[in-house]
């Protein structure tokens, strides 16, 4: 296994920020009370923890920072 050539600026990536929202959302979720999880319908929740990972493969799959 290699690591990429920019491993440094990876928290830069926008897949690695989602990712790490990811990995961040059941830890926030519960520690929000009922009252403020209730204002997610409960079968809305898969589908956005599945759209975060899909903007998260876009994120990869897409060329970011400058040109050079």
């Amino acid at each position: 296994m290699r690591l990429v050539e920019n491993v440094r600026s990876a928290w830069k990536w926008f897949s690695v920020q989602v990712l790490a929202l990811l990995a961040l959302l059941p830890l926030v979720w519960e520690s929000l009370p009922p009252e403020s999880q209730a204002l997610i319908p409960e079968h809305w929740r898969p589908w956005i923890v599945t759209v975060l990972a899909l903007i998260g493969i876009g994120g990869r799959i897409v060329k970011q920072g400058q040109d050079q």
